[in-house]
């Protein structure tokens, strides 16, 4: 109630700024998603009764500040004698209002044939060979089926698009968490100590080269930073979780970044396959040596950020159609010209806490199983909000990555739900009651437990 109170303010506060007056049906967006989101939370009482119960305001507070952004972006686009009869469900703000209930549905639906997290576990590997297959979809189908802004993510046909690595980071995390947690025994094992790490045996790095080279080819041949990051970065990060070896995460850290290195210095020299990357380190390097052609997305983004201070301009005092994709991959920067600074930290605090909240779920569950798939998902959320907001404020080159339940889109917005619903199927499980003498309880028809001492064990992420 709290979150929707706070997206109606900012709803009326934008139609103050843009219109010079609050019309009468304001207030029904936020009244919409409070709906949504009221029947979700019946849903997660009933299905999951113990699961988190700060995660699903942190979300919707998320979700209901890009809905009113979208619709502010929408009144800004429109004419302005047009602006103040603009339908409420029209435009961006009202597909995404549509998307938004999609999403809550397909969390729900998923609560309700998930009982139990481990059930995941059985579906492993089919799920891995799903994931890869999402991933690589993209990257064979010609530039004008898959390619957006030069990143080649997305299937389309016609007025039908889907990013499918939205849906393939699920299902790899999934096939990630079963598959360490069979071998972590094996990937702990130490054959050498330098400057007091514990580094494994080479014949173990066979997994981890996998992953990194299908992270490469990637980066090479879908032509993104961000999503070549993400899988590589959730594989060695759950890895670590499962190990607790600080080498792994060394060894990722080499292995990515001289991959990347490796690529821009291909790019430059022979091009092909690996030009579009440099052209994209290029432009991280100096975005205003070509501001109005190659670096002007990059070089909007920044001079919006600079002219909302620490203040910003206010919800609807901002020129957000100045920025290209403002509502997809810049929506960071346009809603940081309107709350500034202090407005964009609070945001990023919203963000924290939810990966907070994932990551006390890991170390609460009983079984390893859910730790990693907990803990990985949590990462995974954190990670994609960095990579996003670092290409946006040019820490990093820019990622096609969207910003998590802000950015406009069904894909990201329906993903990002399955990744929320399945942290409160295992903060559920967590925080189920234990039976005395015996394992936690579960809901009736839940699976047994299937991993080798999943109950007792504990990891340290």
């Amino acid at each position: 109630m709290l979150a929707m109170v706070l997206v109606a303010a900012y709803g009326a506060t934008v139609e103050a700024n843009v219109l010079d007056t609050v019309t009468p049906d304001f207030w029904v967006p936020a009244a919409t998603l409070g709906l949504v989101f009221l029947g979700l939370h019946l849903v997660i009482r009933w299905l999951a009764p113990f699961a988190d119960p700060a995660l699903l305001p942190a979300v919707a507070l998320l979700n209901g500040i890009g809905v009113g952004f979208l619709r502010r972006y929408d009144l800004a686009d429109a004419d302005a004698a047009d602006r103040e009869s603009l339908a409420i469900f029209a435009g961006t703000g009202g597909r995404q209002l549509a998307w938004t209930l999609a999403a809550v549905v397909l969390a729900a639906v998923l609560l309700a044939i998930m009982r139990d997290h481990r059930s995941l576990s059985r579906y492993a590997y089919t799920l891995g060979l799903a994931g890869i297959v999402l991933v690589m979809i993209p990257a064979v189908l010609p530039g004008k089926f898959s390619e957006v802004n030069g990143a080649k993510l997305w299937i389309r046909f016609g007025g039908f698009q889907i990013q499918p690595g939205e849906f393939a980071k699920l299902a790899l995390l999934t096939f990630f968490a079963y598959y360490l947690v069979r071998k972590r025994e094996v990937l702990s094992l130490a054959s050498r100590r330098v400057l007091g790490i514990d580094f494994p045996r080479g014949r173990d790095l066979g997994p981890v080269l996998v992953v990194w080279m299908i992270s490469i080819l990637v980066l090479v041949f879908e032509k993104d930073l961000g999503t070549s990051l993400l899988y590589f970065g959730m594989f060695v990060v759950t890895l670590y979780i499962a190990t607790e070896r600080v080498s792994w995460l060394l060894i990722g850290l080499v292995l990515f970044f001289g991959g990347a290195y490796l690529a821009y210095v291909l790019g430059g020299t022979i091009g092909g396959p690996f030009a579009n990357f440099y052209v994209r380190a290029e432009i991280w390097l100096d975005p205003f040596g070509d501001p109005l052609d190659k670096g002007y997305q990059l070089v909007q983004g920044l001079l919006t950020l600079g002219t909302g201070g620490l203040f910003g301009a206010g919800p609807g005092g901002g020129q957000p159609t100045l920025v290209p994709e403002v509502q997809n991959d810049f929506i960071f920067a346009g809603i940081g010209e309107e709350i500034g600074l202090f407005g964009l930290s609070a945001l990023l605090v919203i963000y924290l806490l939810i990966v907070e909240r994932g990551l006390r779920a890991a170390l609460a569950v009983r079984d390893s199983f859910g730790k990693l798939l907990a803990g990985g998902l949590a990462f995974t959320l954190g990670l994609q909000v960095f990579v996003i907001v670092g290409g946006i404020s040019k820490l990093i080159p820019l990622t096609g990555q969207t910003t998590p339940f802000l950015s406009a889109g069904g894909s990201s917005l329906m993903a990002n739900w399955l990744l929320i619903a399945t942290l409160l199927r295992v903060s559920d499980g967590a925080s189920r009651p234990v039976a005395p003498g015996g394992p936690a309880a579960r809901p009736s028809g839940g699976p047994p437990e299937q991993l080798h001492g999943a109950h007792t064990e504990v990891i340290r992420p």
